[in-house]
């Protein structure tokens, strides 16, 4: 493992206690070897986003980490605690108890067939925008200017929920 650089996880859910499967997420994501979770924005009740069938409503977070793990191998670790979680891919954008998506790593750019980053559609996404806003307030995300596109998307389909904490 390398130097330990900031990286930041989208969490999403919509099946079963939802904020419970998030906290469950994000303890899994502590005890990843060489990472520490630095912040955590507010939870976020959203409309699901791009479905083909009738869902329940999402529960969305962000999550900023501090990590020694590269990113091909935290996006591995973020797939293998949503298959703890059980979830099995049956249908684009289908309803699930957990979701985590790799939006960024620190002064890490890449498209490979694997792994995109920045995530490809994180700035068309409020349901990412608004958590990753909590973070990142002055608009700027690990490099990754994401002012304009906050100020630019529809962000009526996000709800505040409450705080997000581990403790």
């Amino acid at each position: 493992m390398g130097a330990a650089r900031k990286a930041v996880v989208g969490l999403g859910g919509n099946l079963g206690n939802r904020e419970r499967s998030l906290l469950r997420a994000v303890r899994a994501l502590s005890l990843l070897p060489g990472t520490d979770v630095l912040r955590l924005s507010h939870l976020y009740e959203t409309d699901p986003f791009d479905v083909r069938s009738p869902q329940p409503d999402y529960l969305n977070a962000c999550a900023e980490l501090a990590t020694e793990l590269s990113p091909r191998a935290l996006l591995g670790a973020c797939l293998g605690i949503e298959g703890a979680f059980g979830r099995v891919r049956r249908e684009y954008h289908g309803a699930r108890r957990i979701d985590l998506d790799l939006l960024l790593v620190e002064g890490v750019t890449m498209d490979s067939a694997e792994c995109t980053l920045p995530h490809p559609r994180m700035l068309e996404r409020a349901f990412v925008l608004v958590p990753l806003h909590d973070l990142y307030p002055e608009g700027d995300a690990l490099g990754v200017d994401f002012a304009a596109a906050y100020q630019r998307v529809d962000r009526s389909g996000v709800r505040f929920s409450r705080p997000f904490s581990l403790v």
